[in-house]
């Protein structure tokens, strides 16, 4: 497998990251984990064709996480098609969003009949799917009590691939890392704790929990990125836009 950050950021974009998205390439497929509102830009900024993405998986309808997806679906109806239809996963309500989404932003424009197949499936924790050969499992996130939030963890022949999405410290967190090559957890602030996000002070508590190989972090405000030194020490990868893991 092989992960390219498309986008690393929190939701204010701190030190200039852009919103999050995570292209994971496995035995053929492309997957995009989240798809911000700054992920468009970003996916051309990296040389990626929007045409070539096979799937996309929606932790939460925040936007951004998912405020990219309206460009993405133009994009792909005014300029090129996909080679193939493409699926978008996300929490309950997934659909709807989009839609009304794309009315808002395009107004008048969007198209009476799109000209390439796609389709929404909507999951909930404890879902288990087939995307384009590989299996997707969805766990709880904790990231608010009205919202829809999941984590995700992605099984392929070629590895395993582990993220949070956006979320407080949960057991199904800790369950979900084990036996995987690589897992993406979010870690927002350095000292003051925010529901519905993981601290420092909680990551570095609980680290030892996790049973990841390789445990690499994302959605990093300001506070957390000027004590990255930390985040080596402990052993994990602190995230960029651009940066390549391959595992």
């Amino acid at each position: 497998m092989k992960m390219t950050v498309v986008g690393c950021g929190d939701a204010f974009c701190s030190d200039g990251r852009g919103h999050a998205c995570f292209r994971v390439e496995a035995n053929g497929v492309v997957v995009a984990f989240d798809f911000g509102a700054t992920a468009l830009a970003a996916w051309r900024r990296l040389g990626f064709c929007p045409a070539n993405l096979d799937a996309v998986v929606v932790s939460h309808l925040h936007g951004d996480h998912f405020g990219g997806l309206p460009f993405l679906l133009l994009s792909l109806q005014y300029e090129k098609q996909p080679r193939k239809p493409l699926l978008i996963v996300g929490p309950r309500g997934t659909r709807e969003a989009l839609d009304r989404a794309v009315a808002l932003f395009y107004p008048h424009l969007g198209p009476r009949e799109w000209k390439f197949e796609w389709r929404v499936e909507e999951v909930s924790a404890g879902s288990e799917i087939s995307v384009l050969g590989s299996t997707l499992k969805a766990f709880r996130a904790r990231h608010g009590e009205a919202l829809a939030a999941l984590g995700f963890r992605f099984e392929s022949a070629g590895g395993v691939f582990t993220y949070s999405g956006d979320t407080g410290w949960t057991e199904e967190l800790v369950e979900a890392s084990r036996g995987a090559d690589l897992l993406v957890v979010e870690c927002s602030t350095a000292d003051r704790e925010i529901p519905g996000h993981i601290d420092l002070s909680t990551l570095r508590r609980e680290f030892g929990r996790l049973a990841a190989r390789r445990v690499a972090v994302t959605h990093m405000g300001a506070g957390v990125r000027a004590r990255q030194d930390e985040l080596t020490a402990l052993g994990l990868l602190a995230l960029d836009d651009g940066q390549i893991v391959e595992f």
